[in-house]
């Protein structure tokens, strides 16, 4: 499995060289890159420019960047609304798509070759409503998405829409063969069991949000740390790895998690040993 790191650890951070440089003395043969205003500015032409320069003198490669989930600097504790493509009102769709395109927009300098989505927020509820705005929403994004080399990855998150097998659902429904699925598994251990959810994605998986919990919070802890988190490693990794083709494996911490750059290094080489 690729090695990645998600810049999520730094999420209250601005992304720049140093940051990269302390992911690549981790262990991480790749990283994905979350596209949050007060982290990585994509709107700016000179923090693109920033990282863009620096992946092409080093060997750390940008696998995927996470869509953003917010449009402001606070991740909605100001008030902004959140970024939602299955949102009721239309505006607020449009609204949320423009959002993401001007993430996506940055692949033609930064070449990364995936981006996860988000297909609305926590706790939203299946119905056939959703089901069409989610169709209209990855249709829509992967014909701009294509030209740039880029492949939607969408997420199982904490809501009915992008459970395993409704995600199923919308890629046949629409026909959507380019599209796959970024399994974080985390989530997975929340709501349908991890194995299930490995089971009923397939070889649609693409990438693979690696984090541990109790099943209860959504904790984004370090897996395989031997005190936390309950998810079975070597079964889910064994799972993976039986996959035609094993996806990306992506370590996606939480930043409010005490970390040190040498604490940093540690966890994420011990946690590459899962792979």
């Amino acid at each position: 499995m690729l090695r990645c790191l998600s810049t999520h650890l730094f999420l209250k951070e601005r992304l720049h060289p140093g940051l990269l440089e302390l992911v690549s003395r981790s262990g991480a043969e790749a990283v994905e890159i979350f596209a949050a205003r007060q982290h990585f500015d994509y709107t700016s032409r000179e923090h693109v420019f920033e990282l863009a320069n620096w992946f092409s003198s080093n060997s750390l490669k940008p696998w995927s960047m996470h869509a953003p989930i917010y449009p402001d600097r606070e991740m909605g504790r100001a008030g902004a609304p959140a970024v939602n493509v299955l949102h009721p009102e239309k505006s607020r769709r449009i609204d949320a798509m423009d959002e993401i395109k001007r993430a996506l927009e940055t692949a033609e300098h930064l070449h990364f070759k995936n981006l996860v989505v988000h297909l609305g927020e926590r706790m939203d509820t299946w119905s056939p409503r959703a089901q069409e705005h989610a169709l209209s929403a990855l249709e829509h994004l992967d014909a701009f998405a294509q030209p740039l080399g880029v492949r939607l990855l969408a997420e199982n998150i904490l809501n009915e829409p992008t459970t395993p097998e409704h995600l199923m659902e919308i890629f046949a429904l629409g026909h959507l063969t380019r599209i796959g699925a970024c399994l974080d598994v985390g989530h997975a251990h929340i709501t349908v069991g991890v194995l299930d959810a490995i089971n009923t994605l397939g070889n649609r998986i693409g990438s693979v949000h690696i984090h541990d919990n109790h099943a209860v919070r959504d904790e984004h802890l370090w897996p395989a740390d031997g005190k936390n988190g309950m998810i079975d490693w070597t079964t889910t990794m064994t799972a993976l790895k039986a996959l035609p083709e094993p996806p990306a494996g992506v370590l996606e911490i939480h930043y409010t998690l005490p970390e040190t750059p040498a604490s940093i290094q540690e966890k994420a080489h011990a946690a590459f040993e899962i792979f």
